[in-house]
């Protein structure tokens, strides 16, 4: 069993997508980021940094997990799914997880920050990021022209961008004309775990408040 400590973020969607995806047993925790609940001494015992999500895994004498890449790696070695044994083929899959991690995440996050939530719109700062999002949306399909996915089958790495990449309107960035992104998102879109792992945090934050309780899922 698996303890899924998670919000509704495209971080956390990646975990809980790949939980789902890999049909792993699991319980998931909702954080009230709000509430600052990721700054608590229980949750930074668990993730020095403050932020989710985090995975322990009880089945492994309670080895802790943060950062939403390494969980994926993680539960993809866990599983035997989703990551390649083939030594390049691996490489490849972990590439395109950092380029997210370095690249898509960062870049969208800061895009968000300047577009939708500071008060002082700046426009130079906006236009900074929202340009870099869609130059880094223009590598994601280059990639995938003539490819169904990132590398080869479906992998981790297609979740880790997907969970991002489907939020572009937040970020006020555009995928016109950028055909081979917008087939690939799609397709993922039609995966039914892909969708339920996105539910997930959603689905635990929305019964977290109605409850008062933090455990309140359980897969």
């Amino acid at each position: 069993m698996i303890d899924l400590f998670t919000a509704a973020t495209p971080n956390g969607w990646k975990a809980s997508v790949a939980l789902e995806e890999m049909g792993l047993e699991y319980t998931a925790h909702a954080v009230n980021l709000m509430k600052g609940e990721q700054k608590t001494p229980e949750f930074l015992a668990m993730n020095p940094n403050g932020r989710i999500p985090v995975i322990v895994d009880r089945e492994a004498d309670g080895h802790i997990v943060f950062e939403s890449g390494a969980i994926m790696i993680y539960l993809a070695e866990k599983s035997g799914m989703f990551l390649p044994s083939d030594a390049k083929r691996k490489s490849q899959v972990l590439q395109w997880v950092m380029f997210q991690m370095g690249g898509i995440g960062p870049m969208m996050g800061q895009a968000n920050v300047f577009h939708r939530y500071l008060e002082e719109k700046i426009p130079v700062a906006i236009a900074r990021y929202q340009n870099e999002v869609r130059r880094l949306f223009t590598v994601l399909d280059g990639r995938l022209e003539n490819r169904e996915y990132l590398v080869d089958d479906y992998s981790i790495a297609d979740m880790a961008n997907w969970c991002w990449v489907r939020t572009y309107e937040w970020s006020g960035v555009s995928i016109e004309g950028l055909d081979n992104l917008t087939r690939w998102k799609n397709s993922i879109e039609a995966r039914p775990a892909a969708r339920r792992g996105v539910e997930v945090p959603n689905k635990i934050d929305r019964e977290a408040l109605i409850k008062g309780a933090k455990n309140v899922v359980t897969k």
